[in-house]
Formats: C-alpha cells, structure tokens, sequence
C-alpha cells in the first residue's frame, strides 16, 4: 500500500509530496507523473514514479494498486477536465483503491461560478463509482492574485470587477498540507467526508491594494469595474478570451460571496492557523 499523489510536479502536487516525506518513509510515497525526468528529483529523494497520463488512459492502468490511498489533483485543462478525472476514477476502481481523495472547489454543488462545474462534475462521479473517498474542497489560493504582482507594481491598480465582495484565501501549502493530513491520519477519521478549506481570515481586493501598497512603498488604488469593462481590460492585454471569460465570472463570485465561506476545516486539519494574506504577499515581493 502507498500513498499515491498524483500531478505530482505540479506547484500543489510538489508541495503534498513534501509534507508527505516530512511525516512517512519516502519508499510508501508514490508520484503519478507524465514526464519521468521532470520528476527526477523526487526519484532521488526515494519516491516511487509512476508514469502516466490523465488524457491516456490506457496509460493508468498500473498508477495504482489494491490499498492504496490516492489524492487526485485536479487537472489544469479546463474543458478536458471530467474526462480525465473520469479516467483516473475508473483506474482506481479497477485497482481497488483504499481511500480516493479529490482536491474540488470551496461549495461543492453550491458553488454557482463556470469553473466549479467540473469540480461537481467530478465529485459526482467519484460518488457514483462507490470509492471510499475524501473531497477537498480548496478554496482560493492567495497565490492567485500574489503571482500576478508584476502589473500591479507596474500600472499601480488592482482591476477587479469583484466589488467588495470578500475572499478566504489561504496558502497553496496550507492546501498542501490538508491533503497530507486526510492521506496519513486514521482513514475512518476521513473517509466519505467533504471538507470546504479556506483561510482563517476574508479580505477585500480593495485591503488586498492597501497591504500591497504598504509593504511595496507604492500607490496603489483598487479599481471596481462593471463585469464587461473588465473583460475587455483583460482581452486588450493579451488574456485569452476564455480564460478572461473564467476570471471575469470568478470575480462575480467572489462579489456575491461563493469564496467567503469560512467553516474552520482548513485550521482544524492542519493544526495550525492559515497563512495570512500579508505573509503571502511579503514573500511575492521578496521573490521578485
């Protein structure tokens, strides 16, 4: 029996893999990946590779086996997502996996925003396949607005069409951390559970500028913009079409309150607090 991550050289998948050999012997980590020299330094640090491909699925058959406790990450291919999660449940019920759980989005069936379709989609599957399983329904990570610092920096302005809607950010390896704990804690304690994970603290984008004015000695001013002048802002520098489509529908989200929600599971699950939006930010610009 292993612990099977997969996705496991992604930003998400590298930071569990982390936590993972912090607590357990490299030899019961696996890594699910597609590209086995990308993956080489966890095959140094004694993780076992298993090659495979969401979109092939002939290709998974031996990702997992009988016992097994799996996390499946989410894939990135917005569009192509259900098929490929489709392939790795069918994979995991071949193999007879002991536990199954799935990193989905904060509200599950009551998230109302475009890209939580696939996310219900795929927890829907994965009930109907029988698996014993855990839903991690991660919230927004505050990585997704401090890697975008370089053009607020630059045209001094956060753009949103969000209003003063409010967001429960965490860390990307306060997740991380999450899904370590429902893979190695006592299985009953985790298993045929959701978890809705978010930050310990709800911010405003327009307190998102001041911090970064704060701690960058910059101006910056918080611009709300009505939804379709905020497509065509996006679309004139360069953001493809859909992907404008996905942020500027994220944005309604978060004015009406879908990633606010505040339940505590996240602090509960990784015995500490979360890291707060400040700390992500002085590390961004740290970085950069």
């Amino acid at each position: 029996m292993s612990i099977v991550v997969t996705g496991a050289t992604g930003a998400l998948g590298r930071l569990v893999i982390d936590v993972l050999l912090a607590d357990v012997p490299a030899a019961s980590v696996a890594a699910v990946v597609r590209n086995k020299e990308k993956a080489a330094d966890l095959a140094e640090r004694g993780v076992e590779l298993r090659i495979a491909d969401y979109s092939r699925p002939e290709t998974l058959a031996d990702a997992f086996e009988a016992g097994d406790r799996v996390l499946l990450i989410s894939g990135s291919e917005v569009g192509q997502r259900v098929a490929q999660h489709a392939a790795v449940i069918d994979a995991a019920k071949a193999a007879g996996v002991a536990q199954l759980a799935y990193t989905g989005v904060l509200g599950g069936d009551e998230a109302d925003f475009d890209l939580a379709a696939e996310h219900k989609e795929t927890e829907r599957l994965i009930l109907a396949s029988g698996l014993p399983y855990t839903f991690l329904r991660n919230g927004w990570y505050s990585e997704n607005y401090t890697a975008n610092l370089a053009p607020v920096l630059a045209h001094g302005a956060v753009v949103s069409n969000a209003g003063e809607g409010r967001i429960a950010s965490a860390a990307r390896a306060d997740y991380a951390a999450a899904a370590a704990a429902v893979l190695t804690g006592p299985a009953e304690e985790h298993l045929n559970r959701a978890y809705e994970l978010s930050g310990d603290t709800a911010w405003s984008l327009a307190e998102y500028a001041a911090e970064v004015a704060a701690q960058s000695g910059r101006e910056i001013a918080y611009s709300s913009v009505p939804a379709e002048a905020h497509l065509a802002i996006l679309t004139g520098a360069g953001v493809p079409a859909p992907f404008a489509e996905i942020l500027v529908d994220v944005d309604r989200a978060v004015e009406h309150g879908a990633l606010a929600l505040q339940t505590g599971d996240l602090t509960r699950l990784i015995g500490r607090p979360t890291t707060p939006i400040a700390v992500s930010i002085k590390e961004a610009l740290n970085a950069s």
